[in-house]
């Protein structure tokens, strides 16, 4: 007796508004997943259900979940329509709200090897790691989007690229030692210049959007001032002059580990303010600056965020708190906050 032939994938129809965007979906492939593949670009941070950064409203059709973290996606949000795109697979044809959609969208996402050309020890726990990429191979990407390593067992971890495209053809990472974590221990350990990785990308929604002229915040802890360092490069190069403030936080002060890099910008970029914040500074640290925590700086400051643009970057709770208390507090409309949170960096580095 044969057996029945296993059941093909249905093929469903996403379709994004405001944008109009469409593409088509399997079943069995997240929406993300799909949008990636035919190059349109939608917002992500994690890719697993950790960040919240891909939620958008749904306006049509059904979805169901794969396993995502509450914090991204309540049960109530849930309810009232909200969608994961990283982890919804579709039930139906899908109408979407999410105005973070752009017709610039994604570059090709290629699969390359990647020599170790320098590594540069900036802290105690960070290693500034320069990539060489293959000289016929160039890798397309928008200033603030990262790539993955995969690693021997197929396991992957996500960085951010510290450099703007035009300073290439390699790439400058920020890694942040996660003792335990199988790849930190060995960028911190038996890493050796000439060393050949293998990564995959661009990846990610965190680039500036240059579509406005709105005043700019750029909000950052710890490695999370990666991106934002490609965004500073990209913004100078290009002639970029709407008003930026940088809000750098760190534990304590040797935390703002390219400080001397950031003030030598200012000097540069006179539409540049920097306001670095120290959450606990300890008497020999002999720190005179701001203290706090650095989300809630931007708010003493700017208690009106109404008519400004934010891109911020780094620990889950800076992230997830500056998005929450910006709309709340500030009125910042929600479209207007771009966000590349590090938990998936972090999570998958310690496992």
């Amino acid at each position: 007796m044969s057996s029945a032939a296993p059941d093909r994938p249905q093929v469903f129809q996403i379709k994004v508004q405001p944008s109009g965007r469409a593409f088509s979906v399997n079943s069995d492939e997240t929406i993300l997943v799909a949008a990636i593949r035919q190059g349109v670009g939608m917002p992500y941070g994690c890719k697993d259900g950790a960040c919240g950064s891909c939620k958008c409203k749904k306006l049509e059709g059904e979805v169901v979940h794969r396993e995502h973290q509450s914090k991204a996606l309540s049960a109530q949000e849930e309810a009232d329509g909200l969608v994961l795109t990283c982890c919804a697979t579709p039930l139906s044809d899908v109408v979407l709200e999410s105005r973070q959609v752009t017709e610039e969208g994604a570059y090709p996402v290629k699969k390359m090897p990647a020599r170790v050309a320098a590594l540069e020890r900036k802290s105690h726990d960070v290693m500034l790691v320069r990539l060489q990429l293959p000289a016929t191979d160039a890798m397309r990407y928008h200033a603030g989007q990262y790539v993955e390593f995969i690693l021997r067992d197929g396991a992957r971890r996500s960085y951010s690229m510290a450099n703007a495209p035009h300073t290439g053809p390699g790439i400058e990472l920020h890694i942040r030692h996660m003792p335990g974590g199988k790849f930190t221990d060995h960028v911190f350990g038996a890493m050796k210049e000439k060393e050949i990785l293998r990564i995959e990308g661009p990846y990610g929604s965190f680039f500036l959007r240059e579509d406005s002229g709105k005043p700019l915040v750029l909000l950052a802890s710890g490695t999370g001032f990666a991106p934002i360092k490609a965004v500073i490069e990209h913004m100078q190069h290009q002639g970029i002059t709407r008003p930026a403030t940088l809000y750098w936080g760190g534990r304590r002060p040797e935390d703002l580990y390219l400080d001397d890099w950031v003030r030598a910008r200012l000097a540069e970029m006179p539409n540049l303010r920097y306001v670095p914040v120290i959450s606990n500074a300890l008497p020999e640290d002999r720190w005179s600056g701001r203290t706090g925590f650095v989300h809630a700086a931007v708010l003493q400051d700017i208690p009106d965020l109404s008519g400004h643009q934010v891109y911020a970057c780094g620990a889950p709770i800076v992230v997830d708190s500056a998005r929450a208390d910006y709309v709340a507090q500030g009125g910042l409309p929600e479209e207007e906050f771009f966000a590349d949170s590090f938990t998936s960096e972090a999570d998958k580095a310690a496992a």
